[in-house]
């Protein structure tokens, strides 16, 4: 089974809810695993959070919004965080912030949770692109499949 669906989102905070939503939908209708499905969301949170905290600059005529892509394609899900921002000055460090901290730990928590992760420049006017899979597991009986 295939599945992909691509979202053009305002760099408002109630994007990410409903972009976390949306996949999990699909995820739970396709019949995969609830706690892979949860690891993913999560991660899918941090980075369209990333997009709409760094993701842009109206000031400087930067897009005000972002895309989210997801591909559930075989026993692998991609999904595919793109923004229009400045993107990254240096290489970033795989550490997480300390504890105690509230911004830092996002992309260390998309590591964390997915089994492959590129966070690169976007290709063309600028920006950052953050792609993540991982393997999935599948629940016994898949609601897509009995219907």
């Amino acid at each position: 089974m295939s599945i992909w669906w691509s979202l053009h989102l305002r760099r408002e905070a109630a994007s990410v809810p409903l972009a976390r939503r949306l996949l999990i939908g699909t995820m739970e209708t396709a019949g995969v695993d609830p706690e892979i499905s949860y690891d993913l969301s999560v991660a899918l949170s941090e980075a369209c959070a990333n997009a709409v905290e760094h993701g842009g600059d109206a000031a400087r005529g930067v897009s005000e919004a972002y895309r989210v892509t997801a591909y559930l394609d075989g026993e692998k899900c991609r999904i595919e965080v793109t923004d229009s921002g400045p993107g990254f000055a240096r290489p970033q460090d795989p550490r997480p912030a300390r504890p105690d901290a509230e911004h830092g730990r996002g992309l260390w928590l998309i590591r964390e949770l997915a089994d492959h992760v590129h966070i690169g420049p976007k290709p063309g006017r600028g920006g950052t692109v953050v792609s993540f899979d991982k393997i999935l597991k599948w629940r016994k009986d898949p609601s897509l499949l009995t219907a």
